[in-house]
């Protein structure tokens, strides 16, 4: 298969898909710039070379007018928040969901499907926004998360709805690379932050809103009207943001300042068989670990991988993800880190109203609500120490650790707490710190990874770490998913043969496992449970529930040691004491 390097279609090697273009390259090595080895050619020249540019690095690469501005945020908004109540609210109706398409065992892949396809093509959209431009890819992606909502929203087979969900995926991985692409794209660098604060937080109503929305109007309207609705919903807002945009975003850099480039190289400078082989490694590596293990597609994903490196190293010309970049060891560590924090976080959204359903029987609303207290608590917790402490820059190494460390400390509670007498006033408080300790370390790791990245690179290193944060949904729902259906069959199956004294379950028991698993609801609701029964039910939910939780606690403790072995020094400060030594 031909590639980029083959036909001599380049793009700057050094630049991420999402943002091609718009920052110097580290392999420039002109007087004052940094090179890859992180070094200034000279180190006053470059100091004043640094200066001269700084007006034009604040400000941003494409001129918005306050109304065009307003119209554009509020696009992205609806966008964003469809996107994301996909993440939590079928956690509320995937019972009732699974019985009326005849799967009650695999109630499971229809989030985990969703997530699976977005964060594998969540790389390839963004080559495609670099090489036809961030505009381009609007319609497109609205389409199809358009249309997978609407063919979702007539299925009548488990296949035809985990169909219908992987092509909203898709359309949910453009929404996830437009909101980090034109936030950059449209604002200067002083106000970044802040609107990026801003994206946090529609993702986090969404999520949040979800799971409520997703319970109170199920038992009014049915499954089907609450995906067919979003179709109608994503079209609107889908064209609105595609005419707000500015024209200057309808080409790509390299024609806005040049000739045109023409389609045949453009297409040319794709890397098809790098994208082929990361889509498939993490399709692979997320299936592997959903539900039971499968270890054919755990060691397939391990060859894939291999094939993928290999590939971006060797062959490709235009690197999909710039390896090159994640050499650095602060930036690949901090990545890691992130995707560590958001698995074990994205364990506690999953799960927390589940939890409040199936052991504390709360009514579905009321379930879905408790997420509103935690991502209340994460965009105060990140707004409060923006505002209290975050206002320089550089290196935030021992507070980002501390903030980790609150960050175990609550999940350590939650499973510590996780049982039926529990008050449900505690539980909550608890889960409201969980949010106010990742808003917190999530904004540290922020201006941290910028400290840690070359002054360059920082919009690459931006959208990489938004890349692995939203793997992270991925990662935590799956592997979270797998603890907990093995745990939770294993209790219900131990607890009924106890219950009926028989060595073996009878066709009922089995059946009633089965419903057991894909629908909580059934555990205080619809007059399916016997008193006893519903024991065993809540003790399985509730045991189930820890164990998760247990396994994000263990994994934030890995996470507090990853981030601390990405270190404090700068690129800029680790040239200085190479350059100092060299003279000494």
């Amino acid at each position: 298969m031909p590639t980029a390097r083959d036909t001599g279609a380049e793009l700057p090697p050094e630049q991420t898909a999402l943002l091609a273009g718009h920052e110097p390259l580290l392999g420039d090595a002109s007087p004052g710039r940094w090179t890859d080895a992180g070094v200034a050619a000279d180190g006053q020249e470059a100091s004043r070379r640094q200066t001269a540019e700084e007006p034009a690095l604040n400000e941003s690469n494409h001129e918005v007018g306050f109304a065009r501005g307003v119209a554009i945020g509020i696009s992205l908004f609806v966008l964003i928040f469809i996107h994301s109540t996909n993440m939590s609210g079928l956690t509320m109706i995937q019972g009732p969901l699974a019985i009326d398409l005849h799967a009650p065992t695999l109630a499971m892949w229809f989030t985990t499907s969703y997530f699976i396809a977005t964060s594998s093509l969540l790389p390839i959209i963004g080559r495609l926004a670099a090489i036809f431009s961030p505009r381009a890819v609007v319609l497109p992606c609205v389409a199809l998360f358009a249309l997978g909502s609407l063919f979702a929203s007539q299925a009548h087979s488990f296949a035809a709805f985990v169909a219908g969900r992987i092509v909203m995926g898709g359309g949910g991985a453009g929404i996830v690379v437009m909101a980090v692409v034109f936030v950059i794209e449209l604002t200067d660098k002083k106000t970044r932050g802040v609107m990026i604060g801003f994206v946090n937080a529609a993702f986090t109503m969404g999520v949040s809103v979800g799971a409520a929305v997703y319970g109170v109007l199920h038992p009014v309207v049915g499954w089907r009207p609450l995906f067919w609705f979003q179709t109608p919903l994503t079209i609107i807002a889908g064209i609105g943001l595609y005419l707000s945009l500015p024209a200057s975003m309808s080409s790509p850099p390299a024609q806005q300042n040049g000739k045109p480039t023409p389609l045949s190289r453009k297409l040319a400078s794709i890397d098809y068989l790098g994208a082929v082989l990361l889509t498939l490694t993490i399709i692979l590596f997320l299936y592997s670990l959903a539900g039971d293990i499968h270890p054919t597609p755990l060691i397939l994903s391990f060859f894939s991988l291999i094939a993928f490196v290999t590939t971006e190293f060797r062959l490709a010309a235009n690197p999909i993800i710039p390896l090159s970049v994640l050499s650095s060891r602060g930036v690949l560590l901090s990545c890691l880190a992130q995707l560590g924090l958001i698995t074990a976080r994205w364990s506690i959204l999953f799960y927390t109203p589940v939890f409040m359903l199936a052991v504390r029987a709360a009514p579905p609303a009321a379930a879905g609500a408790v997420l509103i207290f935690t991502n209340l608590g994460f965009s105060l917790g990140g707004l409060a120490i923006g505002w209290l402490h975050i206002r320089r820059a550089g290196s935030y190494y021992a507070a980002q650790l501390l903030s980790l460390a609150f960050a175990f400390l609550t999940i350590s509670s939650l499973a510590t707490v996780s049982h039926p007498t529990t008050p449900s006033l505690v539980f909550i408080a608890i889960v409201c710190l969980n949010g106010v300790a990742t808003g917190i370390a999530l904004n540290y790791a922020l201006v941290h990874i910028l400290h840690l990245s070359h002054p360059s690179t920082e919009y690459v290193t931006t959208s990489l770490l938004a890349t692995f944060r939203g793997f992270g949904g991925s990662f935590g729902t799956s592997l979270a998913g797998g603890i907990f259906y093995r745990v939770l069959r294993d209790r219900l199956v131990s607890g009924f043969l106890a219950l009926d004294g028989t060595p073996d379950l009878g066709p009922a028991r089995r059946k009633l496992v089965d419903q057991l698993l894909g629908s909580p609801d059934l555990v205080w609701y619809g007059d399916v449970l016997a008193p006893p029964e519903r024991h065993v039910a809540v003790d399985g939910y509730a045991t189930a529930i820890k164990g998760v939780w247990q396994a994000a606690a263990v994994l934030a403790l890995v996470v507090i040691a990853v981030q601390a072995a990405a270190g404090w020094t700068s690129p800029r400060e680790e040239a200085e004491r190479r350059l100092h030594e060299d003279e000494e």
